[in-house]
């Protein structure tokens, strides 16, 4: 039998989901058989989250009922605020999500009577919580409460993060962006979360694994390249000299193509879109036709397409949103996605232990020291 090696397992089908279809003919995304256009245009972050983890819509008094709880989850314990205030200014916000995460699972750990989706729910509505309570205390000594009257995890960020109550406009796009970047199948930190899940250790470890694998730039970190490239130009002109002069040294260009789709991101479209409409509002559409005339190029040159990062950093700076707090978004956004496949993957589980092939050196004779060469 022919043996496939492959050093980034891609083609490589290993295990089954229920939970999300990615890239089928190059293209489209779907949760639980819904279509990301749809879930985009028509259902809340709340809505797509309640999907991924229990499996279905929620019905109206299940929403509301859904938000609630969401709502009276978003405080954080005495000891973690102490831990974030340790944490130097110069972390990375992902390693504050890591290990604020880790220790919340050490003060409110998995046990009987805590139900999956009640840790899953905790994490979801706390996360923008422990961040935006660690920016804010590092940048002026704040220590802030987690309560606002914002009612939606995106509101409720924006809140947090302005010390004021979002715009309908930013609420929304921030809510968009966030149930786009929920859930997308076996992706390498929903993988990594999963062989976690698989060793029968906790939500908390599975969680932690999968943040630690979206922290490296290969995976999560593109709209924080490209908000650095982008902001690099002052004018569309000048990006595409620069993007020309980048691509005849053959750097890499942060926001273009994906390992899944091979003729379009069926999200870029939609952020897009979005983008757009938030630099028209804003009445500054600089970062906007930058991102556009760089797009163009790329698609000239490479016959590369825009990804949904790409897009995602010049709505996001319209928001008045850090660079470094993109990928935190990500996180918090794809902790829906990570809970439902570590749910699926405890449901009918198996030890994750693929095989290596081996290309190290035949069997050799031992030799006494005096012996060797």
């Amino acid at each position: 039998m022919a043996i496939k090696k492959d050093g980034g397992l891609a083609e490589v089908i290993a295990g089954q989901t229920e939970i999300s279809t990615v890239g089928k003919q190059g293209i489209g995304l779907t949760y639980r058989g819904y279509s990301i256009q749809d879930l985009a245009a028509f259902a809340t972050f709340e809505e797509t989250a309640y999907l991924l983890i229990h499996g279905k819509l929620p019905n109206e008094p299940e929403l509301r009922q859904y938000r609630s709880k969401l709502a009276g989850l978003r405080s954080l314990p005495p000891r973690l605020r102490t831990i974030l205030e340790l944490l130097p200014d110069t972390t990375h916000p992902m390693d504050v999500l890591r290990t604020g995460i880790s220790a919340l699972g050490a003060i409110e750990p998995e046990e009987e009577g805590r139900t999956q989706a009640d840790i899953a729910d905790r994490l979801l509505a706390c996360c923008g919580s422990i961040l935006l309570y660690w920016h804010h205390y590092q940048a002026s000594g704040a220590r802030i409460e987690a309560e606002t009257s914002s009612e939606s995890i995106a509101g409720q960020f924006l809140h947090l993060l302005h010390g004021r109550r979002p715009s309908e406009l930013h609420e929304k796009a921030l809510d968009v962006s966030l149930i786009l970047y929920a859930e997308h199948e076996f992706n390498a930190s929903t993988f990594a979360a999963r062989v976690t899940a698989s060793t029968c250790s906790d939500f908390y470890s599975a969680i932690t694994t999968g943040i630690g694998t979206l922290r490296g730039p290969l995976h999560g970190g593109a709209n924080e390249a490209a908000m650095e490239l982008i902001e690099g130009y002052r004018h569309p002109d000048d990006a595409e000299t620069g993007i020309l002069q980048m691509l005849a040294m053959k750097k890499r260009i942060m926001g273009f193509g994906h390992r899944v789709y091979s003729v379009s991101d069926p999200r870029s479209d939609i952020i897009k879109e979005w983008s757009r409409t938030l630099a028209l509002d804003a009445e500054n559409k600089r970062l906007y036709v930058i991102s556009e005339r760089i797009e163009q190029v790329m698609q000239r040159e490479k016959k590369l397409f825009a990804n949904l990062d790409f897009y995602s950093a010049s709505a996001y700076r319209s928001m008045g949103i850090p660079t470094g707090l993109f990928t935190p978004i990500f996180v918090l956004a794809r902790l829906s996605g990570w809970s439902a496949h570590i749910i699926e993957q405890r449901a009918n589980n198996r030890l994750i232990r693929p095989n290596a092939y081996y290309s190290g050196p035949e069997p050799k004779m031992w030799l006494s020291p005096d012996m060797r060469t």
